[in-house]
């Protein structure tokens, strides 16, 4: 939290003096009590006493003066706001092993199930794109905002072939990198760790607002396997989506019991090991500046893109937030003298 006015915090310096003085207002009056009155006969005609609820009032004005105080400095936090703005491309795998069932009903089926959720919690100006990839990659939808072009789109997609990762995550930039030149805006990747950008002018005038950042550029690639074919290397798509600023959230679907039938040399079928490769996904991730998931089952992929839907629709921006500390101090003010009034008859 950071204030336009530090120096009128010394005014909360007043709430241990007046603390202090309350305490020994109490004792003061603890003292009249015991000199000036009879005790037994007080405790037989008042047997109960208001014990701990004639502080409440007090402890609530005070905490209302801190309020104030706070409200005087004229304090600024960071608060999440809804983006207006941003292009996100979902890179599906679509190798053959996307046919296993140790997500159900399949992990192809379980994904797009999970992907349609999650750009149907999308705000409506956001584009989307889309990109398949299994032996290849291949645009399959170009960045827009028309959600039924990408709900038909998913359900067209079909499992077959390899795992051409590096070749989607290249493709998947590209996309992206049209998307933002046809929006005007470079891509920009968020950085967690950064200061957020302020939305208040230089006067510190509430509602005021400096320019926004640029629209968001991400991708979110799910795969389930490792990368076995293609002409780039993983890691080496990864760097280069990290140099054009569009980060890269990875999730790894699938458990390592998955296995799937596939045709023998012969003409048969037999059964094959098709483990997620975790490790691989947590690289790219970490080297775009985005943010690895592991998904085991379908309800922790639903889960997921739930969290990814919050994480890439909201931006941090530091807002001025005077008026929560004056209402907080009003609500504070009001509840000790109801208390005091219901408790005592009487508003001190």
């Amino acid at each position: 939290m950071t204030f336009a006015s530090p120096e009128l915090l010394l005014v909360l310096l007043l709430v241990p003096a007046a603390f202090v003085a309350y305490l020994l207002l109490q004792r003061r009056r603890t003292r009249y009590v015991v000199r000036f009155t009879n005790v037994a006969l007080l405790e037989n005609l008042v047997p109960r006493r208001p014990s701990w609820r004639r502080h409440v009032p007090a402890a609530l004005y005070l905490a209302a003066v801190a309020a104030l105080g706070i409200a005087l400095a004229r304090p600024s936090m960071a608060v999440p706001v809804p983006r207006e703005e941003a292009t996100v491309v979902l890179t599906m795998d679509t190798s053959r092993s996307m046919l296993a069932t140790d997500v159900s009903p399949d992990r192809l089926s379980a994904a797009k199930a999970a992907a349609t959720d999650f750009i149907a919690r999308l705000p409506a100006g956001f584009r989307v794109g889309l990109v398949a990839f299994s032996t290849e990659a291949r645009l399959v939808l170009a960045p827009t905002t028309d959600r039924a072009q990408l709900r038909a789109a998913l359900d067209s997609l079909r499992a077959d072939g390899g795992t051409a990762l590096g070749d989607a995550i290249a493709l998947s930039v590209q996309a992206a990198d049209l998307a933002s030149g046809a929006t005007g805006h470079p891509a920009a990747a968020p950085d967690p760790a950064a200061s957020p950008s302020p939305s208040t002018s230089p006067s510190g005038s509430p509602g005021t607002a400096r320019p926004s950042e640029p629209p968001l550029v991400a991708t979110v690639l799910l795969s389930d396997g490792k990368s076995s074919t293609g002409q780039l290397d993983p890691l080496e798509a990864a760097s280069d989506a990290a140099a054009r600023g569009v980060p890269v959230y990875t999730i790894a679907l699938g458990t390592q019991n998955g296995t799937v039938d596939v045709q023998d040399g012969q003409g048969g079928m037999q059964t094959i090991d098709v483990p997620p490769d975790p490790q691989t996904l947590r690289d790219v991730a970490a080297r775009t500046g985005g943010k690895f998931f592991e998904a085991p089952t379908s309800d922790d992929l639903a889960s997921i893109y739930q969290s990814l839907g919050s994480r890439v629709g909201t931006t941090v921006q530091e807002q001025e937030v005077t008026a929560w500390f004056a209402a907080g101090a009003l609500l504070l003010i009001l509840g000790g003298a109801g208390l005091a009034a219901f408790w005592f008859n009487r508003i001190p």
